[in-house]
Formats: structure tokens, sequence, C-alpha cells
């Protein structure tokens, strides 16, 4: 169970590593769209867990989905800092 959550993250990770990669070579209107998709992502898997996992898994994937945004968030502030 734990390594299904642990794989729903590293694709989590993978799809922002590749929204984040090609927000750095458009301009900020495209930050702002990349962002609306990364939360739309995590809230899908947040959903998609929700249903799938009973509620301790669900705390453990609360935590893994805030880890994810977490990362999230400090590669698009790089980004940013990056270009600005």
């Amino acid at each position: 169970m734990i390594n299904s959550v642990n794989s729903s993250s590293s694709n989590d990770s993978s799809i922002s590593s590749i929204s984040s990669s090609s927000s750095s070579s458009s301009s900020s209107s495209s930050k702002s769209l990349v962002v609306v998709v990364v939360v739309v992502v995590v809230v899908v898997v947040v959903v998609v867990i929700v249903k799938v996992y009973r509620v301790v898994e669900v705390v453990i994937a609360v935590v893994v989905v805030a880890v994810v945004v977490v990362v999230v968030v400090v590669v698009v502030v790089v980004v940013v800092v990056v270009e600005g």
C-alpha cells in the first residue's frame, strides 16, 4: 500500500519537474498556468487516494502530497529568482 503512495508521489515529482522546465523557457503568464496545473494534479491525486485507500493511508498520502507541494513551490520560486 505504501509503495502505491510512493509511486504516485514520484509521478507528481516528474510532472512538476516537466512543468517547471517548460515554465523556465516561457513567460510569466505561463508560469501561473503551470502553478494551476500543478495544483489541479495535486487535488486529483488527493481525491484518488481518498477514494482508493482507507483513513490511515490517507494520512500518509496527505503527508506525501504536502511534501510534493513544498518541493513544487521551491522549484517555482527558484525558477522565478533565476529568471528575475
